[in-house]
């Protein structure tokens, strides 16, 4: 029984020691980064994609959802076949084709064709990141987990604020190919790192035989299908569509089914057993509600800045890359300095904080803000994405056996991917409805005949008389009518910070529910003494 109980744990996740641990970080670092900065370029350039591909804005926005969703469908499996393959394989190959592949993309003009490239493009680049989390877990010795981690945390906020520099740059001065292009020389780089920097492995037979292929098709298939349903549900009305509801119904069935599979197999791939704990279940929502909230930063602001403030993306760009990007790197070693010396927890309160205080600074937002009125927004995003990712894994790493990190790692992929993209989705709607009522409210104060109303219509008459006598009129209605849309954008933009405010303290009231985690290698330790506590959890020279 206990041993039946231990296999619905999931499969054993170990491996060698990486000969070279400094080319297994630069892996993690460098498949971390390409996924992320890769997939917030497409989104980003997407206006500048549809236009050299001669794409409709339906056809754009398939595109998108296409290359996100393929991603999502790939990720939790990846950790599983890390272990049974080993990462050179899962990583090796597949770096080279994507490459190839980020090779020929720009030069494809059928857009079945390039639908096609785009999920293969999303396949291959859903395969790292899982896979070089598994190089962390498997293969790096202990006291390298905290470094690599951190990298591996800080990579969403540093891809949020440099991608719309990056996609600037490459559209005005190298070209918008380069979108693509970048991949064809970091992919192969990375592939190189994970050759030098992970041990190589033999196929896991035994495992291999016992696949649970059906719990890893229910769990990305379901979820793809889930995001897919978001993604498009602001685009085509939601429950007025059927294709928005059948994605959505069907992913939710799918899903159940992922759920009673996992609960009859013999040994499941992924059972939610590994999920029942308290403090793995409230740092997986903390987790969520981080995706959420920091879409002030990655959302919000440059949002509001390229259709308010009317900014090209390497415009808005150039504020958060340096004052959200390069502060990260800065506040890495602050953060592992003090998880090293404080309860993670302590860590993760004063994260939720920053992000607190800066989206109730949004708040205030006005149609006269400009670029530099973000910088203190921007840094207090920056302190916060810096210190609540890092210790929230280190939490459930805390709570969890790294030995099952296969089972586990595949929820983590779900609450990364899923959570991020359907947040976007879902904020996306929210300003869209917002924009829509406030636009509704400050057009019933705008009645024909009024005043105030004629008085501002025949300023702006007179103001556009100089350029033409009879067109005046209708530019100055058009004019007023701008304003109001402009008015009614702003304050969906103040309502937007005020919900990623109100994230933010339920975030902070979820870490009071989260208990401390038994005495282990990332237990805190007082000032001079965080080698000792080491030695006695046994981890000295791991």
């Amino acid at each position: 029984m206990a041993e039946n109980d231990d296999a619905r744990r999931g499969p054993v996740s170990r491996g060698g020691i990486a000969p070279q641990p400094l080319f297994a970080v630069a892996a993690v670092l460098l498949g971390s980064f390409l996924t992320n900065v890769d997939s917030r370029l497409t989104t980003i350039g997407l206006p500048d994609l549809r236009g050299a591909f001669s794409l409709s804005f339906d056809e754009g926005a398939w595109l998108s959802t296409a290359g996100i969703g393929s991603q999502i469908l790939i990720a939790p499996a990846v950790p599983w076949l890390a272990t049974v393959f080993g990462l050179r394989r899962v990583l090796g190959i597949p770096s080279l084709i994507y490459a190839v592949i980020s090779l020929i993309v720009p030069f494809v003009h059928d857009y079945t064709t390039l639908i096609a490239l785009s999920v293969v493009h999303g396949l291959l680049l859903g395969t790292f990141v899982p896979a070089t989390l598994m190089i962390v877990f498997r293969n790096l010795p202990i006291r390298w987990w905290l470094p690599a981690i951190a990298l591996y945390s800080i990579r969403v906020g540093f891809a949020f604020d440099t991608s719309s520099s990056l996609v600037g740059f490459y559209v005005d001065h190298l070209g918008w190919q380069w979108v693509y292009w970048q991949s064809v020389v970091i992919a192969p780089l990375m592939g190189l790192m994970v050759y030098l920097g992970t041990p190589s492995e033999p196929v896991n037979r035994v495992l291999l035989r016992e696949a649970d292929w059906g719990g890893m098709l229910l769990l990305g298939t379901s979820v793809s299908m889930i995001y897919a349903g978001l993604d498009q549900g602001n685009r085509l009305d939601w429950l007025g569509s059927g294709t928005v509801m059948a994605l959505l119904v069907g992913g939710s069935v799918l899903f159940v089914g992922f759920l009673i599979n996992e609960s009859l197999v013999r040994q499941p791939w992924a059972h939610v057993d590994v999920l029942f704990s308290r403090n793995i279940g409230l740092g997986l929502v903390l987790i969520l509600l981080y995706t959420l909230t920091s879409l002030s930063n990655s959302s919000l602001v440059p949002n509001f800045l390229g259709n308010v403030g009317l900014l090209r993306p390497e415009q808005s760009g150039l504020l958060l890359l340096t004052y959200g990007a390069l502060p990260m790197f800065v506040l890495v070693p602050l953060s592992i300095w003090l998880l090293r010396h404080f309860d993670a927890r302590t860590v993760v309160v004063v994260g939720f904080a920053c992000f607190a205080a800066a989206n109730l600074w949004g708040t205030q937002l006005t149609h006269d803000w400009a670029r530099e009125d973000f910088i203190g927004i921007v840094l207090l995003q920056a302190i916060g994405q810096s210190l609540t990712l890092l210790p929230l894994i280190i939490t459930l790493l805390s709570n969890s056996d790294p030995s099952r990190a296969t089972s586990f790692a595949a929820y983590i992929q779900v609450m990364r991917l899923g959570g991020a993209e359907i947040g976007v989705a879902l904020m996306g709607t929210w300003l869209r409805v917002r924009e829509q009522v406030h636009s509704f409210y400050i057009g019933q104060n705008l009645e024909v005949g009024d005043a105030n109303v004629v008085r501002a219509l025949k300023q702006l008459a007179d103001h556009f008389a100089a350029h033409g006598a009879s067109s005046a009129p209708a530019r100055a209605l058009g004019t007023l009518a701008s304003f109001v849309q402009r008015e009614a954008n702003v304050l969906a933009y103040i309502d937007g910070f005020w919900l990623c405010f109100w994230l933010a303290l339920v975030a902070l009231g979820v870490i009071a529910l989260i208990t401390r985690a038994p005495p282990g290698p990332f237990t805190p330790a007082p000032f001079g003494f965080a080698r000792m506590l080491l030695r006695k959890c046994g981890v000295q020279g791991t």
